[in-house]
């Protein structure tokens, strides 16, 4: 293959790809949080680690098919982004959700409510981690 550098994918490309592998991250994160559920963990420790579990996912398939990666960025540095983004984001909404209504709506419609509202903050955390920008 020659040298010359691939066309950048589109927003609309970008946000497809980043909705599939969203799909597939949730996927992750219910299914370890289940598990964790199943082995005794409480909620939000279980939370936590499904979290870590999914952003490990995530970050790999949204780093490495997603986005094109700024190559000024370190692959270091674009993990600490975006799993730093990630807790504030995705772990932050998702454990408040758990523990605000939890009680009120159930476990699992708080714990889903909160994946929601957080993939949508994702893709401009996870953009901006991996690309370097939030627009454009």
């Amino acid at each position: 293959m020659s040298g010359a550098p691939r066309p950048r994918r589109s927003t609309g490309n970008k946000i497809v790809r980043f909705a599939i592998v969203g799909l597939a991250n949730t996927g992750i994160d219910l299914a370890s949080f289940f598990v964790l559920l199943e082995l005794h963990v409480p909620p939000l420790p279980a939370n936590i680690g499904a979290w870590f579990v999914a952003v490990v996912f995530s970050f790999v398939a949204n780093g490495f098919w997603s986005f094109e990666r700024e190559p000024t960025i370190r692959l270091r540095d674009a993990f600490l982004r975006f799993a730093s983004l990630g807790a504030a984001i995705s772990l932050g909404v998702s454990s408040l959700s758990i523990a605000l209504l939890a009680a009120t709506i159930g476990l699992w419609p708080a714990k889903i409510g909160g994946v929601i509202v957080a993939a949508i903050l994702n893709f401009l955390a996870a953009r901006w981690s991996i690309e370097g920008r939030l627009l454009k």
